[in-house]
């Protein structure tokens, strides 16, 4: 049985769509560890509380980055977490961090990366007009939005869209396409050359 350990600062949509799909067997052999949040007001801790799993907020504000990024990995160590999932956390982790779980951190982003990068990735897709967007689900590195891209999911940019619809689709795909990630590298079955990577 694997542990997952999600980091969150809002409503953790993302985390919702992984808990239901590890409580349908859809990710055979994980648990949810433990949720942190760096926010005591996010709408995850109350969700992960709500599905009885341990919730810690771990608060940031205030807090120097490396000894914040200290107390959590502290406490993914303690939950035994073999796979860092990233969902909303609005918190760049230190190199320090990464270097903890190499190749055991995940996150998701709202585009087709390496396309618009950072906030509001699907209100820059609308405003470049792109004719396709969607999410891509990638190891973090120390740089952002940077890591090997594991499974990425088209949108198609529709003509009647605005960037509230847009995102709202691309969200659909990134529920979808998360677990679809967590099940590969859970596997253990790929391998990564340069920043290609080839799961078999």
């Amino acid at each position: 049985m694997k542990n997952l350990g999600i980091l969150l600062s809002g409503r953790g949509s993302n985390f919702e769509a992984i808990a239901r799909n590890v409580a349908a067997g859809r990710v055979p052999n994980a648990r949810i560890a433990v949720v942190i949040s760096n926010r005591a007001d996010a709408g995850g801790i109350e969700t992960a509380r709500r599905l009885g799993l341990t919730a810690l907020v771990i608060p940031s504000k205030g807090q120097d980055r490396v000894e914040h990024d200290r107390k959590v990995v502290a406490a993914l160590r303690e939950h035994k977490v073999d796979l860092v999932c990233l969902a909303g956390y609005m918190r760049l982790l230190s190199p320090w961090f990464v270097q903890q779980f190499p190749r055991r951190i995940l996150n998701i982003h709202p585009s087709l990366l390496p396309a618009f990068p950072g906030l509001e990735a699907q209100e820059q897709a609308f405003a470049y007009g792109v004719k396709l967007s969607g999410c891509t689900v990638h190891f973090v590195d120390e740089e952002l939005d940077h890591g090997a891209i594991i499974l990425q999911k088209a949108v198609p940019v529709l003509d009647t869209d605005d960037e509230h619809i847009l995102a709202a689709r691309i969200l659909e795909q990134e529920h979808i396409a998360y677990s679809e990630a967590i099940n590969i590298v859970l596997q253990g079955k790929f391998e990564i050359a340069g920043r290609r990577f080839r799961s078999y």
